[in-house]
């Protein structure tokens, strides 16, 4: 029960931190359960972003119109539905394809999005009781201080006197960092050496400009932020596609690019399902969640999660090639699921594999698939060059074939794994790689383009393992996919986010709540209770008056927005945040009138 209480008839306060898609989201829940849960004599919720509410800082509108989202239009959705394992009510509403009327294929624009957002928010605004309303505040927040046990003071930047909140919400989105200790000192050497240094950054924000015509720029990542910077400095400086073909506009740097896997994130998948759902959670669900966190001793992710993913992935894999492509199988798949189930990890289910799935093609590998260069070598950097070109146009054909329909149905494994993963809290930066890596990859035209570019010369693979060694007054990159090559420029572009950590945010409010005793996990993140978003302290206590969403967290999902009908773990987590605040604030209220 809240200590300090309203006076009596004065609104409640709640002031939201970010006004991107999380915002969102938290506004629309609160919409839909505050006919039950709050008769309160008012509220007022505060917004606070210096970004365009709705679309934030990712999805604003000044932004180039040649970046897109990856994912198909039909595949994006703000709304809950019956998959949503939540406590309050469902209110469906559109898909970006339907509200926006454009094919559901179509990888729409990065602006497109944003109107979407918009029209989101003004409708999740508009669905408020009349006795809540909203305010925008245009700025950043700074700082948030007060008691545990009374109202909270948000400062921001400008002013002089802050908000005063009985609750606080920070759905802060993705955040610049401060460089860590590998990125500072190749900072250093750049500046030192008059050499050109990017460090990780949402592509859309860097500054471009320094990179030359012409010359050749070393590029380490191979993600989503990779895909920006390729189409920023080729379409984004005057070249064009011509069917298959780039014409350079004579503009461009010349890049070499490479990452840890040295490949693109797998393309997305150009077929729509057909037939049987693997049904899913079949060995990570609920129940093995609850087990691992009873552990007196905690889990080990590699020791006691991932084969139990590996077997919900491995599971949905096998459902649908044997139900769909039973000509590619040897055994019923009645006979083979009781087999799979029993089988344990390792010798005895690969024997199963092999004795019902002929073709070692069909059989799920996925320490090849996250690692599909490990022991690969070229002898040199052109054969390379060819390799990986023949790598990418394997990956196009087999993402746009549905006789590889397993692929599918393991992107939908993936996606009830995550779903159950969210509840662990922070497993460490490899899940979220590899899930992005396999499940949250580029457009396919994005590789055919990238395809053009290589072919051109516009565009260098480099190999797994990129290393970057600065010296000599230069950058050099290097990877033992080709055993001594090595290629040196003089500009370097880190291809990645920031990673969201507590200590090294660039945004001081998180700064400010590290210093002042807010829990974070051993990557950084910001720790949460994952019951409804709470701020847990270094002791693991929740503050009964700050919450937070989103990837600076350790309760982070894929994504604000979701593919509709996977369940949505982020609108099952703004869903419990609302109900929480709404009660809160109730029984706040109710305190002042009794």
């Amino acid at each position: 029960m809240p200590s300090e209480t309203l006076a009596p008839d004065a609104p409640a306060t709640l002031v939201i931190v970010g006004a991107g898609p999380r915002g969102t989201g938290l506004i629309e829940r609160i919409a839909a359960n505050a006919p039950e849960l709050y008769a309160g004599s008012g509220l007022e919720i505060h917004l606070v972003d210096p970004h365009p509410p709705g679309a934030g800082r990712i999805w604003r509108a000044a932004q180039s119109p040649l970046l897109w989202m990856n994912s198909h239009a039909e595949d994006v959705t703000m709304f809950t539905d019956e998959s949503v394992e939540m406590t309050g009510p469902v209110r469906p509403g559109p898909t970006l394809h339907e509200w926006a009327g454009i094919d559901a294929r179509t990888f729409a624009d990065r602006q497109i999005q944003g109107s979407y957002l918009r029209w989101v928010h003004e409708r999740a605004v508009a669905a408020l009781p009349p006795r809540i309303t909203v305010r925008h505040h245009q700025v950043r927040a700074l700082k948030v201080s007060g008691p545990r046990a009374g109202r909270q003071q948000v400062w921001l930047e400008g002013r002089e006197q802050p908000l005063s909140a009985d609750l606080v919400v920070l759905a802060l989105g993705h955040l610049d960092a401060e460089l860590d200790q590998e990125q500072s000192e190749l900072a250093a050497y750049a500046d030192k050496h008059g050499l050109i240094h990017l460090p990780p950054d949402f592509t859309a924000d860097s500054d471009l400009s320094a990179l030359p015509a012409g010359e050749p720029v070393l590029v380490r990542g191979f993600g989503l932020a990779f895909v920006d910077l390729m189409v920023l400095l080729t379409e984004g400086r005057g070249g064009r596609y011509e069917g298959d073909t780039y014409v350079p506009s004579g503009r461009e740097p010349v890049l070499y690019v490479g990452s840890r896997r040295g490949v693109p994130y797998h393309a997305k998948i150009g077929y729509d399902w057909a037939g049987e759902r693997p049904p899913l959670p079949r060995f990570l669900g609920p129940a093995e969640i609850d087990g691992l966190l009873a552990r007196p001793a905690g889990f080990d992710f590699r020791r006691d999660v991932w084969p139990l993913v590996e077997k919900e992935l491995g599971f949905a894999h096998y459902h649908r090639l044997f139900t769909a492509h039973a000509e590619r199988t040897a055994m019923a798949w009645t006979d083979f699921e009781e087999k799979y189930e029993a089988a344990s990890e390792g010798a005895e289910r690969d024997a199963l594999v092999a004795s019902a799935v002929p073709d070692p093609r069909d059989r799920l590998d996925l320490g090849a698939l996250d690692r599909p260069l490990r022991g690969v070598t070229y002898g040199s950097f052109e054969e390379l060059q060819e390799g990986l070109r023949g790598y990418v146009e394997s990956d196009l054909s087999r993402r746009h074939d549905v006789a590889h329909s397993t692929d599918l149905a393991v992107f939908l494994g993936l996606l009830s794994v995550y779903g159950q993963l969210v509840r662990l809290g922070d497993i460490g930066p490899w899940w979220h790689g590899f899930f992005s890596y396999l499940a949250s990859g580029p457009p396919g035209p994005r590789l055919r383009q990238l395809l053009a570019l290589s072919r051109a010369g516009v565009l260098n693979f480099v190999g797994a393992g990129m290393a970057v060694r600065a010296s000599d007054g230069v950058f050099r990159a290097s990877s033992d996919t080709v055993p001594g090559f090595s290629v040196e420029a003089r500009a370097l572009v880190e291809a990645r986010l920031p990673e969201p950590t507590l200590r090294r945010a660039v945004d001081p409010l998180l700064r400010e709540l590290h210093a002042d005793g807010a829990g974070e996990t051993p990557d950084g993140l910001l720790r949460v209770d994952r019951a409804d978003g709470r701020v847990l302290d270094r002791a693991g206590r929740p503050h009964p008056r700050r919450f937070a969403l989103g990837p600076h967290t350790d309760g982070r999902t894929p994504g604000a927005f979701t593919r509709p009908r996977t369940g949505g773990p982020a609108f099952r987590q703004n869903d419990a945040t609302a109900r929480a605040v709404l009660v809160f604030l109730r029984d706040l209220g109710a305190d002042a009138v009794g």
